[in-house]
Parts: C-alpha cells; structure tokens; sequence
C-alpha cells in the first residue's frame, strides 16, 4: 500500500531519493517480491505475475494523475527487480536451510 500511495504523490510531495527513477522501482519490487515470497506460500510463477500485474495497476493509476506519467520502462524495471527479489529469497532460504 505505502509503494502505491507514494506512486501516486505529486512530484512535488514524494520523497527525493538521489537514485534513478529506475533504480527506484527496481529496489521497491524487488522489496516486494522478498517480502511477497517470504510472507505467503505462493510459487514463484504465480509471485511473478501478481507482481507484474501490480505493477501495470500502478503505472494504469499514474496515466490518470496530473503530474505523474505511466511508462513501459517503469514496468520493465519493476519486472527486474521482481525476479531479483524472488531470487534474493531463494539465496536467503538456501543459507537459512
């Protein structure tokens, strides 16, 4: 919930963090694939599209807004950062075993 409501903030409002926008949806994605594995026993194929699917419902809800806009770009980095995360959580759960 936080990721989408910081999504949908005008420009103005958002945090500035002094990384790409890119490396900004790549980081929260891959956030939320660790998290999202991590929390629910859910597989990573359906992990991914619920992920993916979230991620169009954010750039979707950005095309209505005034000053933000909806990339494919956007998805396309959020789709790396998803896999990292999923990744991130198969390492972590190797160690931990």
């Amino acid at each position: 919930m936080a990721i989408y409501i910081l999504a949908l903030l005008p420009q103005a409002q958002a945090p500035q963090l002094h990384w790409s926008d890119k490396a900004n949806h790549l980081l929260a994605f891959a956030v939320l694939g660790l998290l999202l594995r991590m929390g629910f026993k859910i597989s990573y194929f359906r992990s991914v599209l619920l992920l993916i699917f979230y991620a169009a419902f954010i750039e979707v809800s950005q095309y209505f807004t005034v000053d933000r806009s909806a990339e494919w770009a956007d998805i396309a980095a959020d789709t790396v950062g998803i896999l990292l995360g999923l990744k991130l959580h198969k390492y972590l759960r190797r160690i931990v075993s």
